[in-house]
């Protein structure tokens, strides 16, 4: 999973579709963008990248382009958590959770919480 490249703001956008989706032409992928939707040609030359980074595949049908994930969200939410506690946090997952209880972005109700429902998937 280490070897999952990261994405851009824009193209991590256009994949949230993508996966939201499941399989989608390019129309419902630029119907699925926030406003303002940016420009058609715009998420084709993203899907293009996403494709060359390995995010997406495409299906055929005559000259229409049919989008799939070939990357789960989950796998890729957990690549990017791993590379920003190895990045920022010294590789310690327990320093990351520190920080957040710190900046009020995680209060100790929140971690008691959380604990408990680790420890009920752990058996």
């Amino acid at each position: 999973m280490s070897s999952v490249k990261s994405l851009t703001k824009a193209e991590e956008q256009v994949m949230q579709s993508v996966w939201k989706l499941e399989k989608a032409f390019l129309r419902e992928l630029v119907d699925a963008q926030p406003d303002p939707k940016p420009h058609q040609n715009t998420v084709a030359t993203i899907l293009k990248i996403l494709g060359e980074k390995g995010f997406v595949g495409i299906e055929v049908f005559g000259r229409m382009h049919r989008y799939y994930p070939l990357i789960s969200k989950d796998d890729y939410s957990k690549a990017t958590m791993k590379n920003m506690v190895k990045s920022y946090f010294e590789g310690s997952f327990s320093n990351a959770v520190s920080f957040m209880v710190k900046e009020n972005n995680l209060s100790i109700a929140d971690l008691e919480l959380l604990l408990r429902s680790l420890k009920k998937k752990g058996k």
